[in-house]
């Protein structure tokens, strides 16, 4: 149990004790009582608003409440003062022995400290990246792919069951693009010229070796036969070797996902169908008619009868068509059915999506509520474009891809962790651009290299103090003082980061507490600079260095964890 987890029982005991005295009613729901740290460190170590959340419900005025649940917790040996402050929530300062406690549970916990039971085992099903399978993964993917991957590791460490899952768009006509451009190219590798590449086709040049194993494969014997003949084959293997070099892309960026759900076996097993037959059972799909689009005059327009989601009774500004008049499923129709197809397997769904799907979040998010009968707690993440700029300029764009910049040559030129690292600076929901330059500078402004830094700097020391011959193996925690546990606060704090960035759904909140425990560690280290006895390495008190590296190593821990889940390597060398 770490000490927030801790106090939050010593609250939820004071609140047990209240209602067996008759002070509390008994029953009320505590789900929003918190533990957590004061806005102003000045106010104190912890704070709880259960007295302001619970005071309605017992019909008592916060502060006296506050009072009485406030007596409870200055008996605790751990707590040295307890402060009641504004309307009644409860500060508390804790004796310096509590926090060289949970220095030493860091130790003891190591890889597992701020593992978290919060999920309760439930199955999350992650969906990300899906990008269609028509070429390499570009930029313009790598951020969801980071987001999805990230937020899956951080929902495990919380305590969930987790599926990481790819849809491959394989029933579009993008895949039948995707076939012609394959035959154009196997009809170059039987030595055709074929000229320049037709508009409307893929002019990547990573269709040249699928070309090219087709040739060896068939000779020649598609290269003049009419499209129907060679169509649904080459689609099938184009789209084979699409995935292939796809999943090699994301594998370059540590990516693995567990499930690749198919969109044509979705509709050649009848999915689409059995969704639609649930909903009409329960008067959830009609056959009508939807209003003209704006601006159309009466002439332009023709009403078709169609089957159309009644979305509106779940938020939806209006109903929508499952399938085109020529009978064809729409691409909400055939969502509808995946999302069907990926709730019977879990508990929660999340969907990472491009900023530029945001128009269909309503309407998927009205389907699952309707398909789930309220009962799948479902979020989608929006994640907005990446801008690319080398020195400030725009970054030019890829022959080899035909029209973007690949994603692995961008993770060639400056790493896996820094992709990674960067993609998670920034909410997913903002903006980012993202500069080869400043990417792998060497400076506080890079968040990267600073966070890398502090785990570089406390193995260093671990190395320099060895080869010093220092006796490092029984530190006294008693020797650190109230500047240097204020460090340890703060990496305390990881397990409850942990919990509320997995409740949230967003990763970045790790990054952002890394930078700040790295940010913390460097200005203790810096210390030193102007004042030697402040210095973690003192080769003339061994017994100090013992207990500041003890300290050091502890953060080390919580960064290591912390990147672990973010997918990036703790060096321990820059």
């Amino acid at each position: 149990m770490t000490l927030y987890s801790r106090f939050a029982a010593y609250v939820d005991a004071a609140l047990d004790a209240l209602e067996a005295a008759g002070d509390l009613p008994s029953g009320i729901e505590r789900r929003a009582v918190t533990v957590e740290p004061p806005r102003d460190p000045a106010h104190g170590d912890l704070a709880t608003n259960a007295a302001m959340v619970l005071a309605k419900a017992a019909k008592t005025n916060p502060r006296a409440l506050a009072e009485k649940i406030g007596a409870a917790l200055q008996q605790l040996d751990e707590v040295a003062a307890v402060e009641i402050a504004g309307p009644g929530f409860i500060n508390l300062r804790l004796v310096d022995d509590s926090w060289r406690a949970e220095l030493a549970a860091i130790h003891d916990r190591a890889a597992d400290y701020g593992r978290s039971t919060a999920g309760q085992g439930t199955t999350v099903n992650i969906e990300y990246v899906s990008a269609n399978p028509t070429g390499p993964m570009h930029m313009g993917h790598c951020r969801g792919a980071v987001v999805g991957d990230a937020l899956a590791s951080l929902l495990e460490f919380a305590g969930n069951r987790v599926i990481r899952e790819y849809y491959v768009n394989d029933a579009g006509g993008q895949v039948d693009v995707l076939a012609r451009s394959a035959h154009l190219r196997y009809r170059e590798a039987l030595g055709e010229d074929v000229g320049a590449i037709p508009e409307g086709l893929y002019p990547g040049d990573y269709l040249v070796p699928v070309g090219q194993q087709l040739a060896q494969e068939f000779g020649d014997r598609y290269a003049t036969a009419p499209e129907a003949d060679w169509l649904p084959l080459f689609r099938t293997r184009a789209v084979d070797a699409m995935l292939v070099l796809i999943k090699a892309d994301l594998a370059l960026l540590g990516i693995h996902h567990d499930v690749f759900s198919s969109e044509a076996e979705l509709q050649a097993e009848g999915k689409p169908e059995a969704a639609e037959a649930w909903l009409r059972a329960r008067d959830l799909v009609y056959d009508g008619t939807l209003e003209a689009p704006k601006g159309e005059t009466p002439e332009d327009w023709e009403p078709v009868e169609l089957p159309l989601f009644r979305s509106t009774l779940f938020g939806d500004d209006q109903d929508r068509p499952i399938k085109k008049s020529n009978g064809q499923w729409t691409y909400f129709g055939a969502d509808l059915a995946y999302h069907f197809q990926k709730a019977q397997t879990a508990d929660a769904l999340i969907d990472i999506w491009g900023a530029d799907h945001a128009g269909t979040v309503k309407r998927i998010q009205a389907a699952v509520a309707a398909l789930t009968e309220g009962r799948t707690r479902f979020d989608v993440k929006l994640v907005q474009m990446v801008r690319l700029l080398r020195g400030g300029e725009p970054v030019k764009m890829s022959k080899r891809a035909g029209n973007f910049v690949t994603l692995a040559d961008v993770v060639r030129e400056v790493g896996k962790d820094v992709v990674r690292f960067t993609m998670l600076t920034r909410r997913s929901d903002a903006q980012m651009d993202f500069d080869f330059a400043k990417v792998v500078e060497a400076s506080k402004d890079n968040p990267v290299f600073y966070v890398q830094y502090a785990h570089a700097r406390v193995a260093s020391l671990r190395r320099r103090a060895t080869e010093a011959g220092l006796d490092l193996s029984h530190p006294d925690v008693s020797r650190l003082d109230t500047e240097e546990l204020a460090l340890v606060q703060l990496a305390a704090q990881f397990p409850r980061v942990v919990e509320t960035a997995a409740a949230a759904r967003e990763p970045h909140r790790i990054a952002f507490y890394l930078y700040d425990l790295a940010a913390a560690f460097h200005a203790l280290w810096n210390v030193g600079n102007d004042r030697p006895d402040r210095r973690f390495l003192l080769p003339d008190d061994p017994a100090m260095t013992a207990a500041r590296l003890f300290l050091a190593e502890g953060v080390g821990q919580i960064i290591r964890n912390g990147l672990s889940i973010m997918g990036v390597e703790a060096v321990s060398e820059m």
